[in-house]
């Protein structure tokens, strides 16, 4: 097998398979509220609806593409003061993390986004995406809260 070659339609078919069924078994996870497949969109998409301690509930979006499959989640709106420091926390952030990064999306929203091949796919790597997810919001939501929207609570 080429490692530089695309996923087959079997590779793929399989990837979808142990996601579908891996999202099915979230249902007895208890910070899982809800899971959830995008039908509205041409895309195959699902998200997960997570319950956590620092930020109350948040949704992870998997979508499974021709090659990978990518997740990500909302973080938090542009800070509204100490601009430098509120990005410069979160990149240095991403150097403990694993296979996620916190991104600048639209708006200069703040997104925890990762993407890995068809062929990554399993239920142990999904369950570590997701913890990764939860960890990282649990660590850095908070601190980062207080950098960029301190003088709301002040």
């Amino acid at each position: 097998m080429d490692e530089f070659a695309p996923p087959s339609a079997g590779e793929r078919t399989e990837a979808k398979t142990v996601l579908t069924t891996w999202l099915e078994a979230l249902d007895e996870n208890p910070v899982v509220a809800a899971v959830v497949e995008d039908v509205e969109s041409d895309a195959e998409r699902w998200f997960v609806r997570v319950n956590g301690d620092a930020k109350d509930v948040y949704s992870v979006w998997f979508e499974l593409g021709q090659r990978t499959l990518a997740y990500e989640t909302y973080v938090m709106p542009s800070p509204e003061e100490n601009h430098a420091a509120f990005f410069e926390q979160l990149l240095r952030r991403n150097d403990s993390l694993r296979e996620l990064a916190f991104t600048i999306g639209q708006e200069d929203a703040v997104f925890l986004k990762g993407r890995i091949d068809l062929r990554q796919v399993d239920g142990e790597t999904l369950d570590r995406i997701l913890g990764s997810i939860y960890a990282a919001i649990e660590v850095c939501f908070l601190p980062a809260l207080k950098i960029g929207f301190g003088s709301r609570f002040a």
